[in-house]
């Protein structure tokens, strides 16, 4: 072919476009003859042209070699690298692969012969840190980026213009229809064929009508995976680069968003609904019209389609491609995602996302009701939501909650029981699940107690009728009736009725769904996923009205968390960037109110598990009876603080009750330092013990506080942390711990400042559950005691049985401290914390005054105090957390065999610590990866959350009556998230 620098390629006259055959040999030689670089070729992967990387005598990337298709020619070059030099200078901030330049400004370009044909070769800035290609799940902080780089490349390119941009591609979307319709024979399937032409029609159609109205402009129309280069050593992978501007060419600018959507949808785990921070992001760069935004997932449609048929038409031209027959498999799954739910469900979506939905959609009252003879005050309302007393002690998990609510209700007298539409339905949600489930309804159920006729509410046609099911017109909208399949109706499809015609006649005891969609709406599902929730819905109506039934309010998502940030202060912060708003919790589930049970793997706080029967009721006994403070006299403080120092070895015999456990540590150092007579605290760092004066005195964890050991006051004193995985000395050199903090307990006492206290966890909670070095606490201890102080053990974290062979940490080092500090487990979620000394030290804090706490102590504080203790041992939680724990632990020892970026498995029972490194030998700390880590397993229906001074460690901290399928369950999510965000497996 005569290759004319002035011709522009028209993807419809050319039978196929191979790329040109170019052995590395042969690109070694262009680049040392047309280009000026020696340099050794590899070459890389495209569709339609030959790339190669360009390596120095030294290995280093020296430069891209891009030897453009035949059909291409040079004036479509010239308009791609002018495009590349704009969008460069248009945004510094983004790498962009231009071409290089000779001393005298000129592209480093020549015209060449391949065996092909003549071809227009370049070189190209080579941009280090690889393309986001292959499998791994996308986080929402790279489709964000993703969605911002195709609005900055959109606005950059906005005004530009080239002769060469006058092209015709099979990937530009307004051709899409015809490339289809040429292509598709190729896809060997029927049945495949038939769903990429169907698919294309239903999207065609919805673009052509919109066409007028998308305004056209230079687009780069290949911003996918394969072209967006991530910065280097970005983690997780955030892109900044952008290569090849081989597709540029003009066309609607809502493509270029369409396209990089398009090349989401492959990766591991991704939906449709994980595209809308890319819809967002590139938004809030180049706004979107609501022409453009109801366009947008037709335009996904149609640029699936075009990848499958292109691919397989590439790979029966190009049979030596592997790029592209490597390309087929993802490019079907981007399609099966693509066509997964209804246009009209994501186009909503998409105006959700960025604030062009309209409001939803309402029911006319009818001049009949539905039920002929039934009046709305005989219709009881049954609430199924998160929110509902229904579900409490666990009714949401029972697989007959609702048929049991509804008879429950019939038997008080109903005449009938409705749902509610559009309210997330716990008792849908199963217990541990991997995927949210279809919780919220797009009708109402009902369940009638006595015969009742169902007519037409007003005037319509009978669309359709057949046994267990009826459809007619009402106004705008669609009814339709779904029951048994026992029971025919009693008019025909095609009839047109009168209001007051009888539709169907059901038995008492029938269950009947009532419904309303848009006409022409595709089928609606009984129940929705909550996050497509808000698309379904659009295509529906509440059907109360036909029932005589007020409408039900649809709840603001977004407002809760504006009204807490706009109150509530801010450092009091909460999990995750974009949290589900927990309502409930069971046992060891959080429970949203989108109807989600998620495994809650971090609450130390609630060791029965949440809402416990027995904690409830003694709690709502106590507080009908009486609650004040502790100065007044009654059993259930002497019962509560006589268990709890049998609890405790001789000589820690005498209780002081708190609220909290910074409160308690706060009043165990008052004690050692009252009981002492000295003021300097010896404290470990790393550690966290409270947010109260003393407490925070002696709190050294970098996360809690950056500046921790610049700002302790002068009486504390901190000691390494004897951490023997990550700490100045690991493995069998963690012995040297004990002595060097003698050694500094030693010291302060020769300066003449002997320590009062000596304060640490008996068991390195903070720092992911590391255990203390064997001896620790009893050399320190000896020391501390030595010079006239005193040992503070923390046991708010570890004790109370978690720990599993022992109920308090210390009991682990062998030791008794002089004063215990205890709360979180005390009261199971209740606000309680205790200090536990012996009867001379608690006597001695007569000399700093006195010591009240208004509700420490208190009847309703003792009696949960009580409660907790025997729930405790009647469950045997202490021996599940060894057996569950156990279990657990070697799970995730299996887990950290296959996966590097395991470094080790820390802690005892269900006080566990699972540490993520990015070597095993440095043991750098994967803060960022475990960040994601902890989003991805929230997807997942995981609750965990990072500690430790790098945040790179798991806290394994789950509710002691967790039982081993969940502990099963978490361990297969966690293999899972591993997996999807390219750990990989060591073997």
């Amino acid at each position: 072919m005569p290759h004319d620098e002035h011709r522009t390629v028209d993807f419809f006259t050319e039978d196929a476009l191979p790329a040109p055959r170019v052995a590395p040999a042969d690109a070694e030689h262009i680049a040392a003859q047309h280009l000026g670089i020696d340099a050794r070729a590899e070459a890389l992967g495209s569709q339609q042209d030959a790339n190669f990387l360009l390596r120095d005598e030294n290995g280093s990337a020296a430069a891209v070699l891009k030897i453009a298709n035949p059909a291409f020619g040079a004036v479509e070059i010239e308009a791609q690298d002018a495009a590349a030099d704009l969008v460069s200078s248009a945004h510094p901030e983004l790498r962009i692969a231009t071409v290089l330049r000779c001393p005298d400004g000129s592209p480093r370009r020549a015209a060449v012969d391949t065996e092909s044909g003549p071809a227009v070769a370049r070189l190209l800035r080579h941009l280090p840190g690889g393309t986001l290609s292959g499998p791994r799940h996308l986080s929402p902080g790279t489709v964000a980026a993703m969605g911002t780089i195709a609005g900055k490349v959109s606005t950059a390119l906005r005004d530009f213009r080239h002769p060469g941009l006058d092209r015709v591609l099979q990937w530009d979307p307004r051709h899409a229809d015809r490339v289809v319709a040429r292509l598709a024979r190729h896809i060997g399937e029927p049945d495949r064929r038939a769903a990429v032409h169907a698919a294309t029609a239903e999207a065609w159609a919805h673009v052509e009508r919109l066409a007028e109205a998308l305004p056209p402009q230079a687009v780069h129309l290949d911003l996918t995976d394969d072209n967006l280069i991530r910065r280097p050593d970005s983690r997780p992978p955030l892109p900044d680069g952008v290569i090849d501007f081989g597709d540029v060419t003009t066309s609607w600018a809502v493509g270029e968003l369409a396209v990089s959507i398009s090349s989401m949808l492959h990766h591991d785990g991704v939906e449709p609904h994980h595209v809308l921070p890319a819809v967002r992001a590139f938004h809030a760069v180049r706004p979107l019209s609501p022409e453009e935004a109801e366009a947008l997932w037709p335009l996904v449609v149609l640029r699936a389609a075009c990848l499958v048929v292109s691919g397989r038409h590439q790979t029966a031209v190009d049979g030596d491609n592997a790029y592209a027959e490597a390309a087929l498999d993802r490019e079907w799954r981007i399609f099966e995602q693509a066509v997964q739910l209804p246009l009209a469900v994501m186009t909503r979506l998409v105006g959700d996302a960025i604030g062009l939905a309209d409001e939803p959609a309402r029911a006319d009252s009818p001049p009949l009701p539905l039920l002929r003879d039934l009046p709305a005050d005989d219709i009881a309302v049954v609430d199924l939501s998160t929110d509902a007393d229904a579900m409490d002690d666990g009714a949401w998990s029972d697989a007959g909650a609702e048929a049991r609510l509804a008879a429950a209700a019939l038997a008080d007298g109903a005449a009938a029981v409705a749902t509610r539409y559009a309210r997330a339905r716990l008792s849908q949600a199963p217990a541990l699940a991997g995927v949210s489930p279809a919780t919220v309804p797009t009708g109402i159920d009902l369940w009638l107690g006595r015969d009742a006729v169902v007519q037409a509410p007003a005037a319509g046609k009978v669309l359709a009728a057949a046994p267990g099911r009826v459809e007619m017109t009402y106004g705008p909208q669609v009814l339709e009736l779904s029951f048994p399949r026992s029971i025919a109706p009693v008019v025909g499809a095609g009839a047109t009725v009168r209001a007051s015609a009888d539709l169907v006649r059901l038995p008492s005891g029938t269950s009947v769904r009532v419904a309303l969609r848009a006409a022409g709406s595709p089928d609606v599902p009984p129940l929705v996923r909550p996050e497509y929730a808000s698309g379904w819905l659009a295509l529906t109506a509440d059907p109360a009205p036909l029932l005589g039934l007020p409408i039900v309010g649809r709840a603001a998502r977004a407002d809760l968390l504006d009204r807490r940030d706009a109150v509530f202060a801010t450092v009091q912060g909460h999990y995750y960037a974009d949290p589900p708003r927990i309502e409930r919790g069971w046992r060891h589930h959080l429970l949203s109110t989108d109807g989600r049970a998620y495994l809650d793997i971090v609450n130390n706080v609630t060791p029965l598990g949440h809402s416990h029967p027995r904690v409830e009721q003694a709690v709502s006994r106590q507080l009908r009876r009486l609650n004040t403070n502790s100065r007044f006299h009654y059993a259930s403080v002497v019962e509560f603080t006589e268990r709890l120092a049998a609890l405790l070895p001789e000589p820690l015999d005498t209780v002081f009750l708190v609220n909290s456990g910074s409160e308690a540590v706060d009043l165990g150092l008052r004690l050692a330092i009252g009981a002492s007579g000295n003021d300097d605290v010896v404290a470990l760092r790393e550690a966290y013990h409270g947010w109260t004066y003393a407490s925070d005195a002696v709190s050294t964890s970098l996360q809690d506080n950056p500046n921790a050991l610049a700002t302790r006051p002068s009486w504390v004193h901190t000691v390494d942390s004897p951490n023997s995985y990550r700490g100045r000395h690991r493995g069998s050199d963690a012995v040297r711990y004990g002595p060097e903090a003698v050694a500094v307990i030693d010291e302060l006492a020769a300066a003449g400042r002997p320590a009062g206290a000596f304060i640490g966890e008996t068991f390195y909670g903070n720092a992911g559950g590391v255990a203390l070095p064997d001896g620790y606490l009893a050399q320190v201890y000896a020391a501390v005691r030595r010079h006239g102080g005193l040992a503070v053990a923390d046991e708010v974290q570890v004790g109370y049985g978690r720990l599993g062979h022992w109920f308090w940490g210390f009991e682990q080092q062998g030791v008794v401290p002089d004063i215990v500090c205890v709360a979180k487990a005390m009261g199971n979620g209740h606000p309680l914390g205790a200090v536990i000394t012996s009867r001379s030290v608690a006597e001695r804090y007569r000399e700093q005054g006195y010591f009240f706490s208004s509700t420490g102590g208190s009847p309703v504080s003792s009696t949960v105090g009580l409660t907790v203790l025997d729930a405790l041992r009647d469950e045997d939680l202490q021996g599940n957390a060894v057996r569950v724990g156990g279990h657990l632990k070697r799970r995730m020892e299996d887990l950290a065999h296959r996966y590097d970026i395991i470094g080790a498995v820390h802690g005892s029972g269900l006080y566990l610590g699972l540490e993520l490194v990015r070597d095993r030998v440095t043991l750098e700390p994967a803060t960022e990866e475990t960040a994601e880590l902890c989003d991805r397993m929230l997807d997942l229906g995981v609750i965990v959350q990072p500690t430790g001074d790098h945040l790179n460690i798991l806290k394994i901290k789950p509710p002691l009556c967790i039982d081993t399928a969940a502990a099963d369950f978490f361990t297969a999510m966690l293999d899972l998230a591993l997996t999807q965000l390219g750990h990989g497996r060591t073997r």
